[in-house]
């Protein structure tokens, strides 16, 4: 029986390596799953999903994913969408659709809070929905669990400005909540900065 997945974790945890490694489980197999991104995500080009590792694969993107039709769908095994974070409501009804009417499994992976603490809309729905939630761990710079995601400039922290700013490891960084809060971003926030300057 399909289930839906909702795979969180902070920045730098490994969920877009995970993701293309269950893709090339599911090929290995002989299976065929799909692998899909919102729009809003451009940072690695429009049409592909990389990790920081350096894995790639081309993808499709989640607004084109909607229009297809049933007859489409039913040829893939699996679906599994990166940066769900970036997905509506309806797009996430539509995965809901997808495991509940269709038998398809679907699979997202994303940031459950933005660089303020609060929910993605993507992330909310997928809370609520989702059959099942697992967290993807790292850590922050003092070893305890890092579940916040700090946005960063040269002056430090960042707590203000839109919800999304795509940015990698020269905007973002993983921290656990009490130093996110003091906003204290370790030890390496010089070697940070020089990679910013």
């Amino acid at each position: 029986m399909a289930k839906l997945f909702f795979r969180y974790g902070a920045m730098g945890s490994s969920k877009t390596a995970n993701a293309l490694m269950v893709e090339y489980n599911y090929r290995e197999r002989g299976k065929k799953a799909i692998m899909a991104k919102p729009m809003t995500d451009t940072r690695d080009g429009k049409l592909i999903i990389r990790s920081r590792i350096g894995l790639e694969l081309p993808c499709i993107l989640v607004e084109d994913l909607v229009k297809m039709s049933e007859e489409e769908l039913q040829q893939h095994d699996c679906v599994i969408v990166d940066e769900a974070q970036f997905c509506n409501k309806s797009q996430i009804e539509f995965f809901v659709h997808l495991v509940d009417d269709l038998n398809i499994p679907v699979i997202c992976y994303g940031l459950r809070a933005d660089f303020r603490n609060e929910l993605f809309e993507g992330s909310l729905w997928l809370l609520a929905w989702a059959d099942v939630i697992e967290e993807i761990r790292t850590v922050c710079w003092c070893g305890k669990a890092a579940r916040t995601n700090a946005r960063f400039n040269d002056q430090g922290i960042i707590r203000e400005g839109d919800q999304v700013c795509l940015g990698g490891n020269t905007s973002y960084i993983a921290l656990c909540r009490k130093h996110w809060k003091e906003g204290n971003l370790g030890p390496r926030f010089r070697e940070l900065l020089e990679e910013f300057n």
